[in-house]
């Protein structure tokens, strides 16, 4: 034996010392790039896109989730020989980014306004260099093995050069264009909000029921209910149900709205409820979509009263004029009681939107100009391809979700009011008008462009007749300021200037499929790797991102962005309830990380991630999958311990001991079913079977059968046990690799024999491909009766509280020849595993004994002289009927309708937990009762 051999374990694993040294290792040696330049590699390509973070943002258990999912992939078809490219990059995040920066700023007594655009942009960039990287570090913590060296983000001059291209393309094809809509409008931002990321938070408010005076019919009213009492301003009619038989007769009629003295209709429409409130509503369609919708029936006009920031604008009554939205609606509200025209106030709590990124604004609705996107047309072919299975979903039933929200899209709004993003490629110039009292910006000429150059030629062809000469001015004041300087003779040369909008962060992200393979050029990454083979990502994002990456892929591309979409839902807490910081239950990865290292945290992860459930996350589960690294680390020292070397000329399917047989037909069956449960996107399937596989089958029987065989001295019994215990070692560390990849590389590496030489690390190494090795059913079925026949008498030993330290006879009654050779075969080891005296064969059950059945077998294990059997019956019929009594309640509870419909999903889930831990405790129970021998 070498010294090499010999080398020894220590004693406990060091997380956080091997993590570091092995991913630098890893990266070191570039193991994790993807090798496009040969398309006609031998080796298939498999791509996943990592779903971008923000680059602000910070390693939540969402993140932890989705990329532990992802590097299993990455790494398990890489040890099965692919060309892997697993995709890195980061989202510039508009609005998010902008917030933080500014907060910065405020912290410096700066403010963006302040600074201008371009100083502004300057900070951002310089944040974003300094601490933009903090997610992707955090990254290579939890273990991901992404092709760093081809990291993106989303504005970098790749990316950028094909966001305006795909802008440019859309726009020519008529499905971009500009149009005046209510948006959600965020008044701190000043910007328009997506509607999907609108949050609607319960909040306690009031209904204020107002009376409007009937036109020519003094002391008459009509009453309305709002929540927004200082919407009154902009109101531009009254609503009420054309079947409404207390308002047929007002129908028509106008009435006189307080304060602005302006008369307005009262209209019939579907939209208002005869059982909701008065039956008569307000309509305000500048500042409330369904309003709008009634507004545009009804051909109202638009009165919007409301500034950019949330003040009332200089359209309103001089008293309220300048006064933010609230202030002017306790001002309001104290005017009408004045008037006498509040009927009644009723408190309520109601949903209120808000910016879901800061949750403390109120979002109002807001007509202005905005960009849009018709994407219909794009969707129907989307809807198509999920359709003819083009690209399938996992779990198939979000496909539905996918198809209900494309079947109802609406034009996507895609600019946004902020300044970091990327800006519109649209520049505008001034429609020269004969009379020059006319405004020349009332109309603009709009050139739609790549580049400043592009613009600039297209507009020098449009002004050429003018005798103007064309250059980019800093904005739109500074263009006026040249075009007054034209139109009097002082110069030749009038100025463009830029949409000042950026594009909604969506936008790019819809294209992170092929342009972060180099579109829109044709590079080797997009011919070996577009389209990618699996997405894996949350449902929360199935409308933002996926629906839209399907449409632009198909789009520009011609064919689908990714073959499946892997679909998980929400981690929550070990009580099975939502993260949040108000409860102050939120789980930090970094932390977890940090105190059981990075492996237990992604094998927990691994292991609750069933397909279309949420999965509950605590630091008690991690650490109990600390346990399992450790019992994975002594495993090893054990077979080090044990002197068991692998050999490179071993083969498995020659052993002859029927122990090492049977390990081998059970570590192929384990390697069968990790592969299936992988390829079939079950992570939590693959991960309970190496788990069970690992735990039980190696640890707890395999290692505790061979002891007996290397305790003693058959040498050829000893060394085929040794060297077999270390092939299966290897499989284990191979098969765990993808979800524990730094303590197998650690092992794979330190069990090292010059007899058995690592060609490679493991990561690079070849996934295990068992299906030639014989399904031993003999070996199999007989160490099965073994381990069933000591697990009866360890369970019964259990149940009767037989002290540890006694040591019982086993009676084996009606036992066949074949039952009596398998005992003489494996007698050492079920004595020492089953703590017994002795085991016999016998024709009768000794009296006081308690019975269990292996095979055809009755065994039984006299107890009169450890037990009092009257005593221990009359304790576990109590313990029964307890239980069955806790069965009762849980079903009372779960069977009330009232409970469910009012109990939190989580509560019901945590009932229904406890009620099947009970039934489990009562069928254990029930079978103690039924092994003492009558």
């Amino acid at each position: 034996m070498t010294g090499e051999e010999r080398r020894q374990l220590p004693p406990q694993y060091a997380p956080a010392e091997v993590e570091a040294r092995r991913y630098a290792q890893w990266e070191s040696a570039g193991l994790f790039g993807a090798d496009p330049a040969d398309v006609s590699a031998s080796a298939p390509a498999f791509s996943i896109v990592i779903p971008p973070p923000n680059v602000t943002g910070r390693l939540h258990i969402g993140h932890a989730l989705n990329n532990t999912l992802q590097d299993s992939l990455a790494r398990f078809e890489r040890m099965r020989g692919k060309d892997v490219l697993w995709q890195p990059g980061t989202d510039h995040a508009g609005i998010s980014t902008q917030l933080v920066v500014e907060r910065d700023l405020a912290l410096r007594q700066q403010s963006r306004i302040q600074m201008g655009r371009e100083k502004f942009l300057e900070a951002v960039w310089k944040w974003k260099d300094e601490y933009g990287g903090a997610i992707v570090q955090q990254l290579r913590r939890l273990g991901a093995s992404c092709d760093w060296s081809r990291e993106r983000f989303t504005m970098d001059e790749g990316l950028s050069r094909a966001v305006l291209k795909v802008f440019v393309e859309l726009h020519r094809q008529g499905l971009i264009y500009k149009d005046k809509r209510l948006v959600n409008w965020d008044p701190r931002m000043q910007t328009a909000v997506s509607d999907l990321e609108v949050e609607s938070i319960e909040m306690k408010g009031h209904l204020w029921y107002i009376k409007y005076t009937i036109d020519g019919q003094m002391g008459h009213f009509i009453t309305v209910a709002t929540t927004r009492p200082e919407t009154m301003l902009g109101d531009a009619a009254v609503a009420v149900h054309p079947d409404d038989a207390r308002y047929k007769d007002l129908i028509g009629k106008f009435v006189r709205l307080p304060f602005v003295d302006r008369l307005i209709p009262i209209v019939a429409d579907e939209h208002s409820n005869p059982e909701k409130g008065t039956g008569a509503v307000k309509i305000t369609p500048a500042h409330d979509f369904d309003d709008f919708e009634v507004g545009k029936r009804h051909n109202l006009p638009l009165f919007n009263i409301l500034t950019r920031d949330g003040k009332l604008n200089d359209d309103v009554p001089a008293a309220y004029r300048g006064l933010d939205r609230f202030e002017a609606r306790k001002q309001i509200v104290a005017d009408l009681e004045a008037l006498e025209l509040i009927d009644r106030i009723e408190p309520i709590t109601h949903a209120v939107p808000h910016d879901e990124k800061t949750k403390t604004i109120v979002l109002e609705p807001y007509l202005t100009e905005q960009w849009y996107l018709d994407v219909r047309p794009l969707a129907e072919k989307a809807v198509e391809a999920v359709e003819k299975s083009e690209t399938r979903f996992v779990p198939e039933q979000w496909a539905n979700v996918y198809y209900n929200w494309m079947h109802n899209i609406h034009p996507w709004c895609i600019s946004r009011q902020v300044w970091w993003g990327h800006q519109i490629p649209v520049w505008y110039g001034p429609v020269m008008l004969p009379d020059p009292s006319q405004d020349a910006f009332v109309t603009r000429t709009m050139f739609v462009a790549s580049s400043e150059a592009e613009a600039l030629e297209q507009a020098r062809r449009e002004y050429a007749r003018l005798g103007v000469d064309v250059a980019i001015g800093r904005d739109e004041e500074d263009a006026k300021k040249t075009l007054n300087d034209v139109t009097t003779g002082r110069s030749k040369t009038i100025k463009l200037w830029r949409d000042p909008d950026v594009l909604d962060t969506w936008f790019s992200s819809a294209l992170w499929p092929f342009s972060t393979l180099g579109w829109p050029d044709k590079t080797p990454e997009l011919a070996r790797f577009y389209p990618t083979s699996v997405l894996v990502t949350g449902f929360d994002i199935i409308f933002f991102w996926v629906a839209r990456m399907m449409m632009m892929g198909l789009h520009f591309m011609g064919d689908v962005p990714f073959k499946t979409v892997f679909i998980h839902t929400r981690v929550l807490d070990e009580k099975g309830q939502k993260m949040s910081k108000t409860r102050g239950n939120v789980v930090d990865p970094l932390t977890l990380i940090d105190e059981f290292g990075a492996d237990a945290l992604r094998f927990t992860l691994a292991l609750a991630a069933g397909q279309g459930r949420d999965m509950r996350i605590g630091a008690s589960r991690v650490e109990t999958n600390r346990n399992f690294s450790t019992k994975l680390w002594n495993a090893a020292r054990f077979c080090e311990m044990n002197e068991c070397f692998g050999r490179a000329d071993f083969d498995p399917s020659k052993v002859s001991l029927t122990v090492n047989r049977w390990i081998v037909v059970e570590t192929a069956n384990t390697t069968a079913s990790v592969t299936k449960a992988f390829e079939t996107l079950r992570f939590n399937d693959a991960a309970n079977s190496i788990y069970q596989f690992v735990w039980s089958v190696f640890c707890d029987w395999y290692l505790e059968l061979i002891k007996p065989v290397l305790a003693g001295s058959d040498e050829a019994a000893k060394a085929e046990t040794r060297t077999t215990a270390a092939w299966v070692r290897d499989q284990i560390l191979k098969l765990l690799h993808p979800y524990m990849p730094f303590i197998t590389e650690e092992l794979w590496a330190r069990t090292e024999t010059t007899a058995d030489p690592r060609a490679t690390m493991l990561i690079e190494g070849p996934w295990p491909v068992l299906s030639d090795l014989p399904q031993d059913k003999v070996a199999y079925d007989e160490m099965q009766w073994v381990i069933d026949l000591v697990s009866g008498a360890r369970s019964i030993r259990a149940e009767m509280n037989v002290p540890a330290a006694a040591k019982v006879a086993l009676v084996l009654k009606g036992a066949a020849p074949e039952t009596r050779a398998r005992v003489e075969r494996n007698r050492d080891a079920i004595v020492t595993l089953a703590r017994l005296a002795s085991i016999e064969t016998s024709d009768i059950v000794p009296a006081g004994s308690a019975q269990f059945v292996v095979g055809e077998t009755t065994a039984a294990i006299p107890l009169g002289d450890v037990i009092d059997f009257a005593k221990e019956r009359v304790r576990l019929e109590k313990e029964l009927k307890k239980a069955q009594e806790e069965i009762a309640r849980f079903d009372a509870k779960l069977n009330n309708a009232d409970f469910v419909a009012r109990a939190p999903e989580e509560v019901i889930d945590e009932q229904k937990e406890k009620r099947a831990d009970a039934a489990a405790m009562a069928l254990r129970l029930k079978e103690a009762v039924s092994r003492l021998a009558t």
